[in-house]
């Protein structure tokens, strides 16, 4: 794993993932398996149903389609490699470690700011209807939408090579489902005080700038929402903001509690359980959210099925 000769070459780590499982492996890895296959489904079912119903190809649903493809390759960083954890294949390479790290972050980056620009995309058309039409056009939606990723791709670029530079001379055995700064900053011998520092400020100003946004976006929605004379027309309004609202809380709560805080000094057991709430359960859930509460999806769901039923019936 060491050499004697260059203390700080590691070539392994060994990611230590779920311990104590006494004997459940097989159930834990059957259910994450059936956890995955439908998120990749569900994501792939809405991106489907988006591209191929014209009346869909509007920024609102064109961005819950990238949304949808971010999560397939957010959740591909991660979650394979926990299934072959599972299987006991608990090794990986440092050059592995850390582009898992730079990856699961910069994917994490750009969701964090797409949803930024969902909150945005409502804010127009709720509060600027009149203009709506002629600024958000669909061109402006995959400008805004290559601006996140370009912000997700560099925002974990200094961390990286920060942790890059660090000697690891104890321990090679990460205490963590998967590779991230924190863990892997716990098994360096060398000072990572700039580290932590470094990881606060970047995690605190691109969560913060990101909410911020998203908070006025939405202060806005509300006092234009209220001044909706009738209660149907209120409603109608709010519904299309409800779903992203549901994934918005879900992802910025379990994000925050994770990586915004001063000191990298928490339970073992609460990262792993943020890690699986962030990383397994937050991705499943949002195809459903998007699905389930959006009134127009819904419909083409529907529709469908009675297609389906109506073939294997005939």
């Amino acid at each position: 794993m060491m050499t004697p000769s260059n203390q700080s070459l590691v070539t392994q780590f060994i990611i230590i993932g779920f311990p104590d499982l006494r004997g459940t492996e097989g159930f834990l890895f059957t259910l994450l398996t059936l956890v995955y296959i439908f998120t990749l489904s569900g994501n792939v079912l809405v991106i489907t149903l988006i591209c191929t119903h014209h009346h869909l190809h509007v920024p609102l649903y064109i961005f819950v389609a990238i949304l949808s493809f971010l999560e397939i390759w957010y959740t591909g960083v991660t979650i394979p490699k926990m299934l072959t954890n599972l299987l006991n294949e608990k090794m990986i390479s440092y050059v592995g470690c850390l582009l898992q790290i730079y990856f699961f972050h910069s994917l994490g980056i750009t969701e964090t700011y797409l949803l930024t620009a969902m909150a945005y995309d409502r804010y127009m058309a709720i509060c600027n209807p009149l203009r709506y039409p002629s600024i958000m056009t669909n061109s402006c939606c995959f400008q805004l939408a290559a601006c996140c990723w370009v912000i997700g791709l560099l925002g974990p670029l200094t961390q990286i090579l920060l942790l890059s530079r660090l000697s690891f001379c104890l321990s090679n055995k990460i205490e963590h489902i998967f590779c991230d700064f924190t863990p892997l900053m716990n098994l360096a011998c060398s000072d990572t005080s700039l580290n932590i520092k470094v990881d606060f400020a970047i995690n605190s100003f691109l969560l913060f700038l990101a909410f911020v946004c998203i908070i006025m976006s939405y202060f806005k929605i509300i006092f234009a929402v209220l001044k909706i004379k009738t209660a149907e027309g209120r409603k109608k309004a709010f519904s299309t903001c409800g779903a992203h609202l549901t994934v918005v809380m879900l992802f910025f709560g379990s994000v925050g509690f994770m990586y915004v805080r001063p000191t990298n000094k928490s339970s073992v057991g609460y990262d792993r359980v943020m890690a699986v709430i962030y990383s397994v359960l937050t991705p499943m859930c949002n195809p459903i959210i998007y699905s389930l509460r959006n009134r127009e999806i819904r419909e083409v769901l529907r529709k469908k099925f009675r297609v389906l039923i109506l073939e294997g019936l005939s």
